[in-house]
C-alpha cells in the first residue's frame, strides 16, 4: 500500500495544510535515504555518551529536511536533534516551529536492526499541531493532526482503552545516560511496573515508534525520561489517548520526560509508580 497521511473521510484542510503536506513528502523522501543506507557501512560518532550515537545519514537527512522547509517557510523556527547535539539552543517559542528527529532509533540503524523512523513535528504557540512519522523499513506513514485524528497509511488509529495495569503492555526507552545511578533508577522503574503485575515492559529502541504502537493499540502505555524533541507526542492524543508529564501534570515539550497511555487512569497509574530521573530541560542546555 502506498503510504497516505489520512483517509478520504478526514475534515477539510486546516490552516497548516501546506506545512503538513510538505512534512509528509519530506518524511517519505528521507525514509528512502534511510532505508537504502540501513544495510550499508556507516561512519558512527558519539554524542553525550558511548550509547548516544550519530551517523552521517542522520546529518544528511536532517540537512535535507531543514533546507527544504526553510526555503518554503523562511519565517519558521527549527529545533532539530543533531543541531541540538552540536550546541544549537532548543527554545520553543510561540512562533511556528518544526521539531525534527532525522533518524529516531540511530542505535538500531547502526546495527541494522529494522526499527527506525524519521519524525517531523510542527508546533505553534508551544502546542503540537501535527506529527508525521515514517517507519522506514515497514513503509508505514503515521500522522496525527490536532482535532483530526491519527492515521497509519490512511487507516484511522485507536488506542487500546485499557485501564488495568495488570493487563497492560508498557513501552519505554533507556535514555542516553549510562551512569550507575541513572541505570539503577531506570531498572527500578521497570521493576515497580512488573511488581504491579504489568504484562510486560518493552524497549524497542525508538521512542517515536513506541508512541506509534501506543496509538495503534498494540501497547497500552509508554513512559520515558531523557526523551528529547517530542515531535510525535500528539499522535496518541489524536488516537484517543493522553500524553502528560511524568508528574501527572500537562505535557511540557522541553522537559525531557513523558507518560502516554490510552486512558487517563492508565497514565496516572504509570506516573505514580515512577521515580524521577533528572535529565534537565532541553531549553536550558
Amino acid at each position: 500500500m502506498k503510504p497516505s497521511g489520512e483517509d478520504q473521510a478526514a475534515p477539510a484542510a486546516g490552516p497548516w495544510e501546506e506545512c503538513f503536506q510538505a512534512a509528509v513528502q519530506l518524511a517519505l523522501r528521507a525514509g528512502q535515504i534511510i532505508r537504502k543506507a540501513l544495510t550499508e557501512e556507516k561512519r558512527v560518532s558519539t554524542k553525550t555518551s558511548a550509547a548516544d550515537l550519530v551517523t552521517e545519514t542522520d546529518h544528511l537527512v536532517e540537512d535535507l529536511i531543514i533546507s527544504e522547509l526553510r526555503e518554503r517557510f523562511p519565517s519558521h523556527r527549527f529545533i532539530a536533534e543533531e543541531a541540538a547535539a552540536s550546541g544549537a539552543k532548543c527554545v520553543l517559542t510561540h512562533s511556528p516551529t518544526w521539531i525534527i528527529d532525522p533518524i529516531d532509533g540511530t542505535c538500531n540503524f547502526v546495527h541494522r536492526f529494522p526499527t527506525v523512523a524519521v519524525s517531523i513535528g510542527f508546533a505553534v504557540r508551544q502546542e503540537l499541531e501535527f506529527g508525521v512519522i515514517y517507519h522506514c523499513t515497514e513503509e508505514r506513514l503515521y500522522t496525527g493532526r490536532r482535532g483530526r485524528g491519527a492515521f497509519c497509511n490512511g487507516q484511522r488509529l485507536r488506542v487500546s482503552g485499557e485501564t488495568d495495569l495488570s493487563k497492560a503492555l508498557v513501552l519505554t526507552e533507556i535514555g542516553p545516560k549510562r551512569d550507575p545511578a541513572t541505570l539503577k533508577l531506570f531498572l527500578s522503574n521497570m521493576e515497580r511496573l512488573l511488581h504491579a503485575k504489568a504484562h510486560g515492559v518493552r524497549v524497542i529502541g525508538s521512542s517515536t515508534l513506541a508512541l506509534c504502537h501506543l496509538a495503534s493499540g498494540a501497547a497500552d502505555a509508554y513512559y520515558q525520561f531523557g526523551l528529547h524533541l517530542l515531535g510525535s507526542g500528539g499522535l496518541p492524543r489524536e488516537a484517543g489517548g493522553i500524553v502528560i508529564d511524568t508528574s501527572g501534570g500537562p505535557l511540557d515539550l522541553m522537559a525531557c520526560r513523558v507518560v502516554a497511555a490510552g486512558t487517563r487512569e492508565m497514565a496516572m497509574l504509570i506516573a505514580q509508580a515512577l521515580q524521577t530521573i533528572n535529565y534537565g530541560r532541553d531549553d536550558e542546555k
